[in-house]
């Protein structure tokens, strides 16, 4: 019996997009979205999200569905992902999960639950950021959970007050909250595996990419809708970056040269995170039967 559920995962600039709609275009599937940021409406370029001709008629899920300036939710797309995973498994589909954001993978394919929130804890905690600055934040949260500090960037202030706050509520640190790998569905998840210094020269090569498609205009217009307001969105990978750029705090040569070294940590933090997961299934970018040998894992032959 083949899995009912397909992952594709690993590192930004892996390839993890082209190979996903291939396995959806031979096993009779559809895609569902697993990248955070590519849930935003708007934020095409820079997430390097697939254009309608790229999907190549396979329908995609979870794509621009978030206005930017709503903050993220784990816990909303896990009940909205799988919704669509019941769906397609009730209609005969095969869900392929794409995407590099690892908690939001585990969301959908473990048993997962979240912590609840605490209004007056969060508030407190993000004032305090506001305060002092993400820099001490982290380094309290490298204290109290070296794990989770591993995995979120030190910039990244939402995730950091959300970590903590989780903590302050439970007693234990963050990574605690996430069980063991026990799986919600029955599936089969494929890494995408890249060198790092193959990774390194993609994800440059990629950034170069973005801004010549235009990347700039991109966030311009999307700050005319709030985009500087969304406390998720405006720091994603580029965006931040530019938003920097356009306010007049660095040259266009300081913002683009800083996406390539914050994309290249965010993609190894992202290989970490995923390796740490004994059931995932890694696969050299580079072999030229990369589909076939994927197929091969889904659909073992005989």
């Amino acid at each position: 019996m083949s899995p009912r559920v397909i992952a594709v995962v690993g590192p930004t600039a892996a390839g993890k997009s082209d190979l996903g709609v291939a396995l959806a275009r031979a096993l009779d599937g559809e895609v569902i979205n697993t990248d955070s940021m590519q849930l935003y409406k708007g934020m095409d370029i820079g997430t390097a999200k697939l254009t309608v001709d790229e999907r190549a008629g396979v329908p995609h899920h979870l794509l621009d569905v978030w206005e930017v300036t709503d903050s993220a939710s784990v816990a909303a797309y896990q009940r909205d992902a799988r919704a669509v995973v019941d769906d397609l498994l009730a209609r005969g589909r095969t869900p392929v999960l794409v995407g590099g954001s690892g908690l939001y993978v585990r969301a959908v394919l473990d048993d997962l639950e979240f912590p609840g929130t605490d209004p007056a804890a969060r508030a407190r905690l993000e004032a305090e950021a506001e305060r002092i600055g993400p820099g001490p934040m982290h380094a309290r949260l490298a204290e109290l959970d070296p794990q989770a500090a591993a995995a979120i960037l030190p910039g990244n202030v939402r995730r950091i007050v959300r970590a903590l706050e989780v903590i302050e509520l439970t007693g234990r640190p963050f990574t605690a909250t996430l069980p063991g790998h026990t799986s919600y569905y029955d599936s089969l998840q494929i890494g995408v595996d890249v060198s790092r210094p193959v990774l390194d020269e993609r994800i440059a090569t990629r950034v170069e990419r973005m801004w010549a498609a235009g990347l700039v205009d991109e966030v311009r217009e999307l700050a005319k809708v709030g985009l500087r307001d969304g406390r998720t969105a405006s720091r994603a990978l580029g965006y931040a970056q530019v938003l920097r750029l356009l306010a007049g705090e660095c040259t266009e040569d300081e913002a683009k040269e800083d996406t390539v070294r914050t994309t290249r940590r965010f993609a190894r933090r992202q290989d970490t995170w995923f390796r740490r997961d004994p059931r995932i299934e890694w696969l050299d970018h580079a072999r030229s039967d990369l589909e076939a040998a994927a197929l091969e894992r889904v659909i073992p032959p005989g």
